[in-house]
């Protein structure tokens, strides 16, 4: 072989391993970043990218993540990266041990989901992201959940999420990562905690039973009470006007009777004019005999017993009965 052709050869098979090393295909939603000679030079975007071989290379990237094992207990991962994935990303940390303001201690399971932003800076501004990100989580949901109750971190959990999200937020603006939000995912309390709140719930619930029995109750008897006065207020409007309606018949009644008897004694008097009797002797005589016989009338009585005046009344009866005889026998002598 001709040193021609051997020159030819080497220049093509240098321009093949510039090519395989120079070239980098670099997907969607990831970067790499690229130094020149131990310093930081560019950062590559999607897409076919060349760099200089030898001189230019990808940094590479060891980040530790935690993770729950399987069987129990804490597993330690290392990933060495060339790549860095600028997608939303969800870290899922171990249950962490914190205590509440009123000294209880329960076990929280965090999440958090995050973006990078900035991949130089999440290079070179921190030295292990996820484990930043997991001890700075650690470290401000403790200070967060200290300053609360038990109560109010089972129940504040949106404000707990707001709270260390911004904070995070803030804290890892200088590492180029974004923190879109934190979820609490479970908070779990002691044991002997867990059955206390079990027999307090009971026995909430228990007194809401109760409150809304003795309301109920109550209202019962607050209708059934309206009602009684109600039927009460209603039989007494009836009794008054049954008793005025009979006030009414008597006052009627006795109108009439005391008109009838007026009659009775116009007639009378119209009858007795021309007599000497008077006329109110008369009437009197007359009520004496309608009450004699009244009280005549019973079936066990034997003897009657006149009063002393009897003999003038019937004396008066009797003179009235001969003025009567006298004008009708003066009469048939004309």
């Amino acid at each position: 072989m001709d040193p021609i052709t051997s020159i030819l050869l080497f220049l093509v098979a240098a321009i093949v391993v510039f090519a395989v090393l120079g070239l980098r295909i670099v997907r969607h939603s990831e970067t790499m970043v690229i130094e020149r000679l131990g310093r930081y030079h560019r950062t590559l975007n999607s897409g076919v990218n060349v760099i200089w071989p030898i001189v230019d290379r990808p940094r590479a990237i060891t980040w530790r993540y935690t993770e729950n094992a399987q069987k129990g207990g804490i597993l330690y991962i290392n990933r060495t990266l060339a790549r860095i994935d600028l997608r939303e990303a969800v870290y899922d940390f171990p249950r962490q041990s914190v205590i509440t303001r009123d000294n209880v201690s329960i076990l929280i399971n965090a999440l958090v989901y995050f973006q990078i932003t900035d991949p130089m800076r999440s290079v070179y501004e921190i030295n292990n992201l996820p484990d930043a990100i997991e001890k700075l989580t650690q470290t401000t949901l403790r200070n967060i959940i200290g300053e609360l109750d038990l109560d109010e971190c089972l129940v504040s959990r949106d404000t707990v999420n707001k709270k260390l999200g911004a904070i995070l937020d803030e804290a890892t603006n200088k590492w180029g990562v974004k923190v879109n939000r934190v979820e609490l995912q479970d908070i779990t309390p002691p044991l002997d905690v867990q059955q206390a709140m079990e027999k307090q719930m009971r026995a909430e619930r228990d007194r809401r039973a109760q409150i809304l029995s003795a309301e109920g109750s109550k209202g019962a008897a607050v209708l059934e009470a309206e009602g009684i006065r109600e039927a009460a207020v209603n039989t007494a409007e009836g009794e008054r006007q049954a008793a005025i309606l009979r006030a009414d018949g008597e006052a009627k009644a006795m109108e009439r009777m005391a008109q009838a008897q007026a009659q009775a004694i116009r007639e009378v008097t119209e009858a007795l004019a021309g007599s000497k009797t008077d006329p109110a002797a008369y009437l009197i005589a007359r009520q004496y005999v309608e009450t004699l016989r009244d009280i005549t009338s019973g079936k066990d009585n034997k003897v009657v017993y006149l009063p002393y005046e009897a003999t003038g009344v019937l004396g008066a009866l009797g003179g009235i009965k001969g003025i009567f005889s006298e004008g009708n026998g003066g009469t048939g002598g004309k």
